[in-house]
């Protein structure tokens, strides 16, 4: 019918992102003011403001079973969170930083889940995507190739393959076990924002 349910306010500055969580009960929004909020979609309200990073956030994700989200924020670094206590994960902070040898060297474009939330991957500006494992945060692997930025990044399905979208106007395809590139999709004339 075209009805607005329910206006969300609360950011002090530009919403950048945003996404339901599998239920549909919650919806996530990631701004320029730094910090995340959950809103409780049936009752309008804020359930959660998430705060940790330094700079906008500019990716958020849930989980397939909707009780962690990840935070990929300009300051270089993903935070994970756990949903029902609006509490961070800490060792990812200390692990998914460029203050460790392992991490991005440039801000977060995008991060994601595969399916059975075993693991995650980023994608940044610093023109990688990496691997981690989303129960302890360790770094798995850092897939190089793309010549610019890499600006989005997705698992497929299985967790088998992971796509990467790249300002280099190529798209590449990672086997997630090998770590090989197993494809280079190239034919645009300018930048790819979009994968899935």
């Amino acid at each position: 019918t075209g009805k607005c349910y329910h206006t969300f306010r609360g950011h002090s500055a530009e919403i950048v992102c945003l996404s339901f969580n599998p239920q549909s009960t919650l919806l996530a929004t990631g701004s320029m003011d730094t910090t995340a909020k959950l809103w409780d979609l049936e009752k309008g309200e804020e359930v959660a403001t998430l705060n940790g990073h330094s700079a906008e956030i500019i990716a958020l994700s849930f989980n397939t079973t909707g009780d962690r989200i990840i935070t990929g924020s300009f300051d270089h670094t993903v935070a994970v969170w756990d949903v029902g206590t609006g509490r961070e994960q800490n060792f990812f902070i200390r692990m998914l930083t460029n203050n460790n040898a392992t991490g991005h060297r440039g801000e977060i474009s995008s991060a994601q889940f595969n399916w059975d939330c075993s693991l995650i991957v980023t994608g940044s500006m610093d023109k990688t995507c990496m691997l981690w494992n989303a129960v302890t945060g360790t770094h798995i692997a850092t897939l190089a190739g793309h010549s610019k930025e890499v600006l989005d990044v997705c698992f497929d399905y299985a967790g088998q393959r992971i796509a990467t979208a790249s300002a280099d106007g190529s798209a590449r395809v990672y086997n997630a076990g090998t770590k090989q590139c197993i494809a280079k999709l190239e034919g645009h004339e300018d930048e790819i924002s979009k994968v899935s």
